[in-house]
């Protein structure tokens, strides 16, 4: 009459213990596949843009994560000068700055 309230216990099949070690091996897979897909290329990519705003100097063209394209003009801890235009500067961050573009690509464009 309880058996309707509480389930009979079974007992555990001998050969179940080997699959702790299957979950475990499973665990170390996603464990590793996170690492190698998500982990490790976002460190690599951070560690790149330190790069880049670290080695950023005074007449360097570059292009900021809102498309706008200018040449520094002044380099500070934080922030960088940029002249968009003819005798138009604007502050911005450093880490604003997307990517460095060789030299003479503003005159191109």
């Amino acid at each position: 009459m309880l058996d309707f309230f509480i389930s009979p216990a079974h007992a555990q099949d001998a050969g179940a213990a080997g699959g702790g070690i299957a979950q475990i091996v499973m665990l170390v897979g996603f464990v590793l596949i996170f690492y190698f897909l998500l982990w490790r290329p976002q460190a690599k990519r951070a560690k790149q843009h330190k790069e880049l705003v670290g080695g950023l100097s005074k007449g360097d063209e570059v292009v900021i994560g809102g498309g706008l394209v200018g040449r520094i003009t002044k380099v500070s801890d934080e922030f960088i000068s940029m002249e968009i235009a003819e005798g138009t500067e604007v502050n911005v961050q450093k880490s604003a700055v997307a990517a460095v573009l060789p030299k003479g690509t503003i005159k191109s464009i």
